[in-house]
């Protein structure tokens, strides 16, 4: 897990700090951010559309750890292509050269977040291991825009890209360095060992036969080996998850209304700190909801609250929402910055929820699916709520900011909606081990 979570931190530090990179480079080479902005769309773009074929490929690949590390090399050769065009060549190349990066943006997110499951057994140790995998997240994005302010202010914003691009690229051969788990636990139609490998390419969950509270497939006994057939056959199963699974339809549902109102949050807080006088306060906002989010994210890593997941990432969204609101609404920006480091703390553990819900209920040929195309709705519905913050960038940054805390409270209200079942007679998933059956964490 150590080796996991420097792979991850690097790679995320460099996605997150790719978006005041190419910024800042663009405007020190055009005078314009109008380039970088157009970059960075073609960035997220690609998420939804690669994340099913980046499941697909990951599920269906022979060494999981050497795919993820080829697609990060990809990942880090993009970055470093945008250092050395944007501004200087036609804007279609840089365009391009982000298209390609964007498609690998998947594998650092859901992709990685996938391999947990593989590293560590059931129970509180891999609740524990989710609780520091989504710390990573939210430590690259306080680390990465920091570092990329600072190298452009030291040397260049084109170096400062080279940085990122330079991590990327330290975390590939970290990642092709970590056992061969995460591999699915059937072969022949029977389970496998705990962490060993079948061939079959997929993350198993455990080796009993406790199904995932739906009339989905069991996820031990008699599943489906998992890298045979054809790529449709599983982007179907984890789309097929996704819907019908009640726990992964709601967190996946829920999370991206969320994330359409988080897309905006950042231009959100630039034109509310200008609006509150302090024109370069922006920075400082997002600071400080990543700091609070990263406070969030560490406290469940070491003490767990009592209540199951899905009910946790529902108080998270209306931590986020309430606190988002008064911040809209108070009048002085030292106020407006606690209650965004409060808006954070709220948002921390719905990562860390989102994941162990991913885990928990994924169906063991559809866990790696599941991951990707639950990180690829979240990113691109962020670029839509960037978008469409910027579209209403004339409106007062206390009506924006008050949509953005709306929509959190929204998707607390939907969550509980989703995860109804549609028609289940069987007891839910609870972190109780049960006699005969393995444990697993509440979600």
């Amino acid at each position: 897990m150590r080796t996991y979570l420097v792979t991850a931190f690097l790679a995320r530090l460099a996605d997150e700090g790719m978006a005041i990179a190419v910024t800042l480079l663009a405007l020190d080479r055009t005078g314009s951010a109008a380039e970088g902005a157009f970059v960075l769309t073609a960035w997220m773009a690609p998420h939804a559309v690669a994340a099913p074929l980046a499941g697909v490929l990951a599920a269906r690949a022979r060494r999981p750890a050497l795919f993820h590390a080829g697609a990060l090399v990809l990942f880090a050769a993009a970055i470093a292509g945008l250092a050395l065009t944007v501004g200087r060549t036609a804007a279609p190349v840089a365009l391009l050269l982000a298209l390609a990066g964007g498609c690998c943006g998947p594998v650092v997110t859901g992709g990685l977040s996938s391999l947990v499951a593989g590293l560590v057994p059931e129970g509180p140790v891999r609740n524990r291991a989710y609780a520091l995998d989504a710390a990573t997240y939210t430590t690259s994005s306080v680390v990465g825009p920091a570092a990329v302010g600072v190298t452009a202010g030291l040397a260049s914003p084109g170096a400062a890209t080279g940085l990122m691009a330079a991590c990327a690229a330290c975390a590939a051969p970290l990642v092709a360095t970590l056992p061969a788990a995460g591999r699915a636990s059937v072969a022949a139609g029977a389970p496998g060992p705990e962490g060993g490998r079948t061939g079959t390419g997929a993350v198993r969950t455990d080796t009993g036969g406790e199904r995932t509270g739906t009339d989905a497939e069991p996820t031990g006994t008699g599943a489906e080996p998992t890298g045979t057939g054809g790529g449709t056959r599983l982007l179907r199963q984890g789309l097929t998850a996704l819907w019908r699974v009640p726990p992964l339809r709601a967190i996946t549902g829920a999370t991206t209304l969320a994330f359409l109102g988080l897309g905006g949050l950042a231009v959100a807080a630039v034109l509310l700190a200008d609006h509150r006088g302090d024109a370069d306060g922006g920075g400082v906002l997002m600071t400080a909801f990543a700091v609070g989010a990263l406070g969030g994210a560490l406290a469940l890593a070491r003490w767990e609250p009592p209540l199951a997941a899905p009910r946790l990432a529902t108080v998270s969204l209306l931590v986020t929402g309430a606190a988002l609101a008064g911040a809209a609404l108070v009048p002085s920006f030292a106020g407006a910055v606690a209650l965004f480091a409060l808006a954070g703390v709220g948002d921390g553990p719905l990562l860390t929820t989102t994941l162990r819900i991913r885990a928990d209920h994924a169906p063991p040929g559809a866990r790696t699916q599941v991951f990707t195309l639950g990180a690829g709705l979240k990113v691109t519905a962020a670029s839509a709520g960037a978008a469409l913050t910027g579209a209403c960038a004339g409106l007062s940054p206390t009506l924006l900011l008050l949509g953005i805390a709306a929509l959190q409270l929204a998707a607390a209200g939907l969550l509980p909606l989703l995860a109804r079942p549609e028609s289940d007679a069987r007891p839910p998933v609870t972190s109780r081990a049960r006699p005969g059956g393995p444990s697993s964490p509440a979600g």
